[in-house]
């Protein structure tokens, strides 16, 4: 099928691949050596072991500095905690305590030296714990321990300035000024009892204020009779509306008048928590 000259074409071909072929085994064909300077290439491989390591570093939990008081489970078994130590922390902190530094942090936890030695220096507490302040005072404080006065060895309440309430175990610039900003708003005390309204005031710090002060002078209240009230009267009363004096009329007819004023706390809805300022309003006479 193939002429005699296509025929010598082909058979050429096949020699100069065998050819090719060849050479490419039996020939060297790589270049000549480079001399390399191991100095440089000592210190490529030192920069390249740097940043390796820069890597892992940059891959490993980072722990940044932390309150030991709200340490949680998981944090605790990060640190290397066991779970009697952490459920001891937990234990501790649930009665409401605090750790306010190294020391007390084994105490409780009972950790070992050399964990305490590994995670104390990442321990951070507040400010006030690691660096309080002296207290200044400008007054001198009324002593919770001071003997009981007597009614005419007592402040008026009324007449009371802020640095003479400031001097009572307790109170402070807020406080001193709640209770001034409440006199002046209701037109002076006329009980002990409405310290109970000033907000911020504990049960604690009112009987500190009790010790030294004692309402003397103020606006006399014009009581209004329980038995014969109507609602319009009753809903002047402070913390009574028209709802609780409905039904304060509705038990006054159930029980055919009240017998005291204690039994306003078995009237449906009635504000129990302010029944005492709401007495000072109320008469059965």
């Amino acid at each position: 099928m193939f002429s005699k000259q296509q025929r010598s074409g082909i058979f050429l071909l096949l020699l100069l691949i065998l050819i090719f072929q060849c050479a490419y085994f039996f020939i060297d064909f790589s270049s000549e050596a480079y001399n390399v300077d191991a100095q440089e290439l000592a210190k490529f491989e030192t920069e390249i072991e740097a940043l390796r390591l820069a890597k892992i570093a940059d891959s490993k939990l980072k722990v940044f500095p932390f309150n030991p008081n709200f340490i949680t489970d998981y944090k605790g078994y990060t640190l290397g905690m066991s779970n009697t130590e952490i459920d001891r922390l937990l234990a501790f902190r649930a009665k409401g305590k605090w750790i306010n530094s190294a020391k007390d942090f084994q105490e409780v936890t009972k950790i070992s030296d050399s964990l305490l030695q590994t995670i104390a220096p990442l321990f951070k507490f507040p400010e006030w714990v690691t660096n309080p302040k002296p207290k200044t005072y400008t007054n001198q404080k009324f002593s919770p321990s001071n003997s009981p006065k007597t009614f005419e060895q007592k402040q008026d309440l009324n007449t009371a300035s802020a640095s003479q309430l400031k001097r009572v175990y307790g109170i402070g610039e807020k406080l001193s000024e709640r209770i001034i900003n409440y006199r002046t708003k209701t037109g002076g005390f006329v009980a002990d009892i409405q310290l109970k309204e000033v907000y911020g005031l504990s049960d604690e710090v009112i009987e500190n204020v009790l010790k030294e002060f004692t309402v003397k002078t103020g606006t006399p209240i014009t009581k209004i009779n329980l038995n014969t009230a109507t609602i319009e009267e009753l809903v002047q009363v402070k913390y009574i509306d028209y709802e609780i004096a409905y039904n304060i009329l509705e038990a006054r007819t159930l029980r055919d008048g009240f017998k005291s004023l204690d039994d306003l706390l078995k009237v449906k809805d009635f504000p129990i928590k302010k029944s005492d300022i709401i007495k000072l309003y109320l008469t059965l006479d």
